[in-house]
């Protein structure tokens, strides 16, 4: 394996534009949270939500990063701090729940692309598969081209995202009036899946860290941009949701048709075409950011003999796993064929469960090496990161029990979830059968 010197590497700008399109890539995929929260919900779940869900995720992996700045990020975090087993149970669960939200944006990207063109509904597999293969090349390629892109797609992206907003605002006569935040006539079913909205379109911050070895001055890097990005997403995403509760668009409209029709109510035609352009450029974004992170993973644990070892094959060209990454494609490649809605609970649900690993790994640290250096540390004794750390498992809790309330379909995804976290047990005592040291790791 070349050293981290002889990687290029990518620069902040490039990572904030990475880190953009690995949490959130727009607005894109937000537009069933009116269904769920109603006029006078959305806004407060969307200051609340992120604030108990994602602020203790950013903290702890920027402490966990500043110790252990590594390629695989997040799953070295936990072999180290909780042993064999549990870092294996973390690369496990995130794979799983990576095709999963992964299979997402594809589908997505048809959703969009139908703007312009209505027949691509009925050839859907076809394009998505050119969308993932496309996406597989570039990550080939390394993380300098892909950071590149991301860059030129965040433009593609936020430009008529902003177009929107100021012709909103200027129809409203340069004033923001907010409607009285009320959580009231929301069913518990719907509040779960709005949580869900919220939590999905918020989720990743730890995913940004398994290439850390290709960004420069890691430490520095990853913190400056990881704040600009979760400012640059809320504030993002607040004013598109305020855009779309102050014209009045009928909720299953924007459910069913995205934000391309809420371009249509707001400016025109030629609106809804330039927003569904955004949206295309979005899922791309997204797609390619979140394969360059996942891609890591199975080959550090490739490394550590807990996966095949072809996984932790390198490019002789390019130095990137290809192995890995044609691997995650060709799973990706099965799952396009599941709902938003059944994919998003999955996703949701199965990442709730290895971050909930990070933040126990940050805890066990503190106590295991309270002297360790720490570039960043949270300003929290043990206790205070205890306590801290329970809001977002208690909102992971609510979202969850609203799932198992919902439709029997979110059920079943749900179900579908829960056997997806077991299958770690079941992959590990196949591992143990080969490999029987590692028993006691």
């Amino acid at each position: 394996m070349p050293s981290a010197a002889a990687l290029k590497k990518i620069r902040p700008i490039q990572l904030i534009a990475v880190i953009f399109f690995t949490v959130s890539g727009g607005p894109y995929g937000l537009e069933p949270l009116l269904s769920y929260a109603g006029d006078h919900g959305a806004l407060l779940l969307l200051l609340i939500t992120p604030l108990l869900w994602d602020v203790p995720a950013i903290f702890t992996v920027l402490e966990l990063n500043s110790m252990m700045p590594v390629t695989g990020g997040y799953y070295k975090w936990v072999k180290y701090a909780l042993g064999t087993r549990w870092g294996f149970y973390e690369g496990w669960w995130t794979w799983l729940y990576t095709f999963v939200d992964l299979a997402i944006y594809p589908v997505l990207f048809v959703q969009y692309a139908s703007f312009f063109f209505p027949v691509l509904l009925q050839y859907q597999v076809p394009v998505c598969l050119l969308v993932i293969w496309a996406s597989a090349g570039l990550n080939v390629l390394g993380i300098v081209p892909v950071g590149k892109v991301s860059l030129f797609l965040s433009a593609a992206v936020l430009a008529p995202v902003i177009i929107l907003i100021v012709l909103a605002i200027y129809h409203h006569g340069g004033r923001l009036s907010i409607l009285s935040p009320s959580l009231k006539g929301i069913s518990f079913p719907s509040f779960g899946m709005a949580l869900y909205t919220v939590m999905w379109n918020c989720l990743g911050w730890d995913n940004i860290t398994t290439y850390a070895e290709e960004v420069e001055k890691p430490v520095r890097s990853y913190r400056i941009s990881m704040i600009i990005a979760f400012v640059l997403v809320m504030v993002v995403y607040f004013l598109v949701t305020w855009v779309a509760q102050q014209s009045g668009i009928n909720h299953d409209t924007l459910t069913n048709d995205g934000f391309p029709a809420l371009g249509v109510l707001i400016g025109g035609h030629w609106l809804g075409i330039v927003i569904a352009a955004g949206g295309m450029a979005s899922t791309l974004g997204i797609y390619a950011a979140v394969l360059l992170s996942v891609s890591r993973v199975p080959q550090v644990m490739s490394d550590d003999h807990l996966l095949p070892a072809g996984l932790n094959k390198l490019h002789r060209k390019f130095k990137t796993p290809y192995v890995s990454i044609i691997i995650c494609s060709l799973v990706v490649s099965f799952m396009v064929l599941w709902t938003f809605a059944d994919l998003l609970i999955i996703d949701v649900t199965v990442y709730g469960a290895g971050l909930s690993l990070e933040y126990i790994s940050l805890i066990k640290l503190r106590q295991k090496e309270p002297d360790r250096a720490r570039p960043f540390r949270i300003p929290l004794n043990t206790m205070g990161l205890c306590l801290v750390l329970l809001l977002p498992f208690i909102v992971y809790m609510v979202a969850l029990g609203g799932a198992f309330s919902s439709t029997p379909e979110a059920l079943k995804a749900a179900a579908f979830a829960i056997t997806a976290l077991l299958s770690a047990e079941v992959a590990w005592r196949i591992i143990l059968i080969s490999k029987p040291h590692l028993k006691n790791g």
